[in-house]
């Protein structure tokens, strides 16, 4: 298979390292080729803490990706997260050299170019300059310049930086492993493409992607992309205050938590209680689950009340900022019992958990279906948008138009063409009617006059 007929998605994790390779369908579906997935070693909080660690873990997935897919992967676009991700608002404007022209892509990425440019904190490093509406002269609230006529091209931007340093570390991580990186995407906007509908980012939705290091989380409205930030905090956290609450190894606390945790202590009955096996030969412990849940509650509790403060530092308690879709919780977190309910009651926004198969065609045995599967397959719908663009490119620039001269046929690149007023192509029918020559009559006569004089 070429390389170019599928697509890989990376996400480096905290806990857990996905590759997943993929193509489009016939009908625009997904369809998933193979998956590859690690214990990721070497990363906290979503920040790489280990270099050779994560490179084994990069290559340990990788290598189980190409082996359940059958290719051999190369190019892969990664996500990126951690406490050292912050947002900000931007608004540029570029003065438009020839404005009796239309807007064109060139015109929009050389706004963003300017932007880019932006002198940032020392260490810091822009990773996504994102539009959210459009100024052409004194014409605002535009989604779409491109096709339009202006001298002036405005635009507000939402403008995703990152520390420099924990950046070059993936890309070195990537590099070393062996694969080459197509793009550097946020996770919660890759996360936002797998699990959130048109209408949603319509109506004013928060995504809460809740993974083992971090808590991510992306707030559109209008079809725009309105906050991102990242909360230091997440599932990790919760293991770790089950293991020192509850005086057992992480293990024991991982499966406590993934199998018996509750973020509602109320629900849970007093008399209910979990056994964990004794370290080598100590007696076996008796866990109450209702003690479990308390422990649960306390830091998601702490989780969600910083989402909220996100929340209103957005707005979204405004009526004109007000999220009506309200909030979906995705990310190997959000599989926690009862946290739905327990989100609905501390932000006062209806939720609902994210799942990441939508756009999926061949997940028949709900391998994917999980929400902790959010980021991976929102990463490779990236790259398949990347490969869709560039391909397209490619067939505008071998698009030729068929001239044709008198008997002679030309092929001419349909984008050096400069396609005369309707008046041109008139004026020269009326000249012809007049007993003029055409153009490739007179190189006929010039020709044929040539080879009389030779004669």
């Amino acid at each position: 298979m070429e390389n170019h007929e599928y697509s890989v998605g990376l996400d480096i994790g905290t806990t857990k390292i996905v590759a997943i390779v993929g193509r489009r369908n016939d009908r625009g579906k997904i369809e998933i080729l193979g998956v590859g997935k690690a214990k990721s070693l070497g990363v906290h909080k979503g920040i790489v803490n280990n270099i050779a660690q994560t490179i084994g873990s990069i290559k340990a997935a990788i290598q189980k990706a190409e082996t359940s897919s059958g290719v051999s992967i190369r190019k892969v676009t990664v996500g990126i997260a951690g406490k050292h991700i912050r947002s900000l608002q931007h608004s540029d404007y570029i003065m438009r050299e020839h404005p009796d022209k239309y807007i064109t892509d060139d015109d929009i990425e050389a706004l963003k170019d300017q932007v880019r440019k932006l002198v940032m904190l020392p260490g810091e490093e822009i990773i996504h300059v994102l539009p959210q509406e459009y100024k052409v002269d004194s014409e605002g609230e535009i989604q779409e310049p491109i096709g339009m006529h202006g001298k002036r091209l405005e635009a507000n931007f939402h403008v995703v930086v990152g520390q420099m340093g924990s950046i070059r570390n993936i890309v070195r991580c990537v590099r070393e492993a062996g694969l080459e990186m197509e793009a550097l995407t946020l996770e919660p906007l890759a996360s936002s493409e797998a699990v959130l509908t048109k209408e949603e980012k319509e109506a004013g939705v928060a995504i809460v992607d809740i993974g083992g290091g971090t808590t991510d989380i992306a707030i559109f409205k209008d079809n725009i992309i309105r906050h991102t930030c990242v909360i230091p905090y997440g599932g990790g956290i919760i293991t770790d205050d089950i293991k020192e609450g509850c005086s057992i190894i992480e293990k024991h606390a991982e499966q406590l938590k993934v199998k018996f945790g509750s973020a509602v202590p109320e629900l849970e009955k007093d008399s209910t209680y979990v056994t964990i096996p004794g370290l080598h030969g100590r007696p076996d412990k008796e866990i109450s689950l209702k003690v479990l849940a308390q422990i649960v509650n306390a830091r998601v509790e702490e989780i969600l009340e910083m989402v909220n403060t996100e929340l209103k530092a957005y707005g979204a308690f405004e009526q004109k900022k007000k999220l009506i879709a309200g909030i979906v919780l995705t990310g190997g977190g959000s599989n926690l019992k009862h946290l739905r309910q327990l989100a609905n009651y501390i932000t006062g926004f209806d939720s609902r958990i994210g799942f990441s198969n939508e756009y999926v065609s061949n997940d028949k045995n709900q391998q994917l279906k999980g929400p902790e599967y959010a980021t991976s397959i929102g990463l490779l719908m990236e790259s398949l948008k990347i490969r869709d663009k560039k391909s397209s490119n490619e067939e505008v620039e071998e698009v030729v138009a068929t001239v044709k001269v008198d008997e002679t046929t030309v092929e001419v690149p349909i984008q050096n063409m400069e396609l005369p007023d309707v008046e041109e192509i008139e004026k020269p029918k009326q000249k012809s009617n007049e007993g003029k020559q055409t153009f490739g009559q007179s190189i006929l006569e010039k020709v044929k006059k040539f080879f009389e004089e030779v004669e």
